[in-house]
């Protein structure tokens, strides 16, 4: 049985391959340069939803670990899932420096879920309008780490309401705050030297992201956040400041902070739900409650709460190994056909064991 998944699987990998060159025939792209991925969606519960999962930061790896989830999500748990990324249009590479590029973003137009994994992105309009419209809308978001302050988009911009340097109005705080339920603040550990344990709250446990999810740990340290979280937040995990950059490291003399939290969304076209989490480099997905906990979230956004199992399979499907979190510190050269031809070959050979 488990060689006839991955047979389907490498199947499905396939036929979404075909798909991104014929794509690229068609708009131009030359198949060296095919700008983003898509992972068609195996068997689960999933099936019929599509989540864009979109990439672009200088800082926490968000090249690595979107297309790592997506292909998650994607294989195990039946979403068609699109994976974007901030592109250099010279080259076709992916460029996390390259702030005001990331193509693809009209998929969003029949997306049923938004990941945004994003940092001071400078979109020209053309690109931010699909976002505005998928905000407009109603439709569910998830926001991870730099989110917070996802977009920096310029005072002339027809959408500089969701710019983390807007200020003043309803909309002071951009994305981040009017969306997700926070901007920028602080580094509440220090960066680079404290780490962080995420710890549930014993009264949400009955929460449906909560299920099969415990403490977590990860690298990155915890940002402040200020309470309550607007639009009926709740907060699921609270961050625990650790001394040092080791799970088992003592905690240190601070106070928690929200990690992840509920909210909801009041756009013109319904109350979007939202989940955030201020955890989320490449490196915080190697932990296995964190990763639950996201795909859990994931479930919850597009109404499926009711499907969530005890225990969520959170499996990589292929070899996995971020790279720490640092600026400039991204594989460079890399093109989206290069994850594809390599997640692709690692799924086969999978099926081959």
């Amino acid at each position: 049985m488990k060689a006839t998944q991955g047979t389907r699987s490498g199947r499905w990998l396939r036929l979404a391959a075909s798909a991104w060159m014929g794509f690229a025939f068609l708009t131009g792209w030359s198949g060296l340069t095919a700008p983003w991925l898509e992972f068609m969606p195996g068997e689960g519960p999933g099936q019929g939803r599509r989540i864009v999962l979109i990439s672009g930061d200088e800082e926490y790896r968000s090249e690595e670990a979107m297309p790592m989830l997506g292909q998650l999500l994607a294989l195990r748990h039946g979403f068609q899932c699109t994976v974007l990324f901030a592109i250099d249009p010279a080259t076709g590479v992916i460029d996390p420096n390259r702030l005001d590029n990331i193509p693809g973003l009209e998929q969003l137009d029949r997306a049923d879920l938004m990941i945004v994994f994003t940092r001071f992105r400078e979109l020209p309009d053309e690109q931010m309008r699909h976002i505005h419209a998928y905000l407009e809308s109603g439709r569910p978001v998830i926001g991870i780490r730099p989110s917070v302050v996802a977009f920096r988009n310029r005072p002339e911009s027809a959408y500089f309401r969701y710019s983390s340097n807007n200020r003043t109005g309803p909309w002071a705080g951009g994305f981040g705050q009017r969306v997700l339920g926070s901007t920028w603040i602080s580094h509440h550990g220090r960066h680079g030297r404290e780490s962080t344990r995420g710890v549930p709250v014993e009264t949400e446990r009955h929460h449906p992201i909560l299920r099969g999810v415990g403490p977590m740990w990860g690298p990155t340290d915890v940002y402040t956040i200020r309470e309550p979280i607007p639009d009926e937040g709740r907060v699921l995990v609270r961050g625990v400041v650790l001394s040092g950059m080791h799970p088992e490291d003592p905690p240190a003399p601070k106070a928690t902070m929200p990690l992840a939290w509920t909210k909801v969304y009041p756009a013109p076209g319904g109350r979007a739900r939202v989940f955030m989490t201020t955890m989320g480099a490449s490196q915080d997905f190697l932990d296995e409650s964190f990763r639950r906990m996201v795909v859990n979230a994931c479930y919850w956004a597009v109404g499926l709460e009711d499907r969530i199992p005890a225990r969520n399979d959170v499996r990589f499907v292929t070899p996995y190994h971020p790279t720490p979190f640092g600026f400039n510190r991204f594989v460079k050269g890399l093109r989206p056909r290069d994850l594809a031809e390599r997640m692709g070959g690692a799924i086969l050979g999978e099926a081959r064991r």
